[in-house]
């Protein structure tokens, strides 16, 4: 059994705990919910396993309700009729830290489900960043580059070829010590439960050899703003393209799973007249999930240095959302009509945000600042100066540079 690791989100449950009656945890399958959430629980019902407890939900729910608390639910959207009692246990206790529920998918909308607003919070769970997995030493973190503060960091520890393995085998939590074969087949059987066996069960039927092309096309377009007519030519096959309705099923199916972690469109003001777009970019919530759909290892992403720069921005964009969410801040995109670009635009508040260029190669880095200096140039100062422009590369030294742009080595962000 792989040892626990430290979780950023082992702080932030317990900080949820300490102001509200219910946290439900909502992520991936194998994200590691159920293995934090245990850790914060005094009681544990998985009721994905139990059927003796998914009964006591109608039958005797005292017999659940009278233990110690925190109580964890686990894959509570298996018996959704539990929301509704945790909801009203907490109406009745008036306490904090009642309870945890987890959830690896979100049920359809239910008339008969009250709101959770004021008695639950809810809190997302991605896959472990590189500094959860000890692949970063979080010597720059991303909380005092928002905060102005001048930092410097040294990212060499992380070799190319690790890099290369650590997008491939990703973030979950049974593949950290995992070699690449190993992963590779581990994400093979993963992809193929998720289409075989966790969207059948969401009660929607799907046609399994559409879904994998649509997971196939998305794998093609990470990092890209690709459009659901783009994808619905590639979901349809030799029959044509796809119904756009249908495109957009699947495509809530995936975000249902929370498989998919698009980045909206970052809508600042701006002095220039190109046109925004406003199509959000396409990422997987884990970047190993795009080589795994392509059928591709570490000697595949190197045979197209393109696509491999576009699957290091997927992980540099995940590590950027795990560390932001401590900050209750959102990782958007920009994009004009012009082609100019910033990968990740991180806002903490309405006039404190950051800009981040993600580049592979470190030889790029002066274009990359240079790119960041005219997208500043172009914010409108009703906006806000920006708290910090960096640029975030696979190796090397980090500091700030004479222009005012930090270099942020991977291996060197943390929270």
């Amino acid at each position: 059994m792989v040892a626990y690791r430290e979780r950023i989100a082992d702080r932030e449950l317990d900080e949820r705990l300490g102001y509200i009656g219910a946290v439900l945890i909502e992520g991936p399958k194998a994200s590691g919910k159920t293995m934090t959430a245990t850790r914060h629980a005094a009681t544990i019902f998985r009721l994905d396993e139990d059927p003796a407890a998914r009964g006591l939900v109608t039958l005797a729910p005292e017999r659940l309700f009278g233990n110690p608390t925190p109580i964890l639910f686990d894959e509570w959207q298996v018996e959704p009729r539990i929301w509704n009692k945790v909801r009203r246990q907490v109406d009745d206790r008036q306490e904090k830290g009642l309870f945890i529920l987890t959830g690896s998918a979100t049920p359809n909308d239910d008339v008969s489900r009250h709101s959770g607003a004021g008695r639950f919070s809810v809190m997302s769970m991605r896959p472990m960043s590189l500094f959860e997995s000890g692949h970063s030493t979080g010597e720059m973190s991303l909380a005092k580059l928002l905060d102005g503060e001048r930092q410097t960091g040294l990212g060499t520890h992380l070799t190319f070829d690790e890099l290369l393995r650590r997008i491939v085998i990703g973030g979950w939590p049974d593949l950290i010590d995992a070699d690449e074969a190993s992963a590779r087949r581990w994400l093979r059987d993963y992809v193929t439960n998720i289409v075989e066996v966790d969207i059948p069960r969401l009660g929607t039927r799907r046609d399994p050899r559409n879904l994998r092309r649509l997971l196939e096309a998305l794998a093609r377009s990470v990092g890209q703003a690709t459009k659901a007519t783009e994808l619905a030519k590639d979901v349809g096959g030799e029959d044509g393209p796809a119904a756009k309705q249908t495109v957009s099923a699947y495509l809530d199916t995936l975000d249902r799973l929370h498989l998919t972690d698009d980045s909206e469109a970052w809508l600042p003001h701006l002095r220039s007249r190109a046109r925004l777009r406003t199509a959000a970019v396409r990422y997987f919530v884990d970047p190993s999930l795009g080589p795994a759909l392509l059928g591709v290892g570490t000697e595949g992403l190197l045979a197209d240095l393109h696509a491999l720069g576009l699957h290091f921005e997927a992980l540099v964009v995940r590590d950027l959302r795990v560390y932001a969410q401590t900050l209750n801040a959102r990782v958007d995109s920009w994009r004009d009509s012009n082609g100019n670009e910033v990968d990740a635009v991180v806002t903490v508040g309405p006039d404190r945000w950051g800009a981040f260029e993600v580049k592979l190669n470190p030889d790029s880095i002066d274009e990359a600042a240079a790119s960041l200096l005219r997208f500043k140039a172009s914010v409108d100062t009703r906006q806000g100066e920006p708290a910090c422009l960096g640029v975030i590369t696979s190796t090397g030294v980090g500091g700030l540079r004479d222009d005012g742009v930090h270099v942020i080595p991977i291996g060197s962000l943390g929270p």
